[in-house]
Order: structure tokens, then sequence, then C-alpha cells
């Protein structure tokens, strides 16, 4: 019997019970979010059993959503079962002024540089991370560029000419 989204996500209901939430199919790929703290279970599931084979990281990066307060920072994780060719993404949120996740670098030699990109943008701490330092940005960076925290452009510049960019 092929593996369908159905079964992936009664598999998981069975696992871990209503901790599972939001449970969404947008284009036909499962998502769902999880507690921050069962992060790893979740992955190591995912990993683990025979029927589902997620074993390939795809993508892991964060979302930053500044209304949602307690839940500002989401991480999300893509994962692909290379046998069955299904692919799945579950999100955690946590807050942005204790933004730390467990690292799935034990299980996933791919999320190392993720993780570091989505610290050195979004300041996620992935507790447990290897070598979590900046990796795109310089090091004397205080900030985190990806945060939703700074205006789009500097709106008092005199210097540019706004016919330039489609505005004038």
């Amino acid at each position: 019997m092929p593996l369908t989204n159905e079964i992936i996500q009664q598999k998981l209901i069975d696992k871990f019970g209503d901790q599972l939430i939001d449970w969404v199919q947008p284009y036909g790929m499962l998502t769902f979010t999880a507690p921050k703290d069962l992060n790893l279970k979740v992955l190591q599931f995912l990993f683990d059993d025979t029927e589902l084979k997620f074993q390939f990281l795809t993508d892991l990066q964060a979302v930053h959503y500044p209304d949602s307060k307690g839940a500002e920072l989401a991480i999300v994780y893509h994962l692909h079962n290379l046998t069955d060719n299904i692919r799945l993404r579950f999100k955690v949120f946590t807050d942005i002024n204790t933004p730390d996740v467990y690292s799935a670098t034990a299980l996933y030699a791919s999320a190392n540089f993720m993780e570091r990109e989505t610290y050195d943008f979004f300041g996620v701490n992935f507790t447990g991370h290897p070598n979590l330092i900046r990796i795109l940005n310089v090091d004397e960076m205080d900030y985190f560029p990806m945060r939703k925290e700074f205006p789009l452009e500097d709106q008092s510049r005199v210097d540019k000419d706004d016919e330039m960019f489609g505005r004038g």
C-alpha cells in the first residue's frame, strides 16, 4: 500500500495525540504544528519509523510574525521521504525573547549550516548545535536582519531619486 498523507497523519496522531495541531495540506503537502519542546521527538519518529522514512531534511528556516505575541518566530522544517517521494512540512513556534529550539544536527547533518543561517538572520538559538556562530553576516552585528523590526527603507533619505525606482 502506498504511503499517503492520511497514513502519515494517523501515525503521528497515534504517537503524539493532540499535541500536534493545525493539520492542513496546501498544494498536497501535509503540514502541521508541534510544540517546540517536541521538535526532536517528532523528527526522530519521522526518521526512524520503518514506514515513514523521512530521512532527508530538505530545508529549515524561520519566519518572523511580529504580531503573534509569545510565538513570534516559527521554525519550519521540510522533510522528504526519498523512497516514496513524499514531502511534509512542520512548524514549531517560539517566543522572540527566548528563541531556544533543540538542534537537529545530531539527526540530520544537513541541519548544521541551515541552523547557523537561521541563527544568523533570525536569532534562533539552536540548543545543542556544535558550532552556532554567524555564517553570512559579520560577527560584530548585534541584531538579526530578517526580523521585521526595521523599516524597509529610510524615508528621510534625500539622495535617492524616486524615478529611478519606478515611483516617479
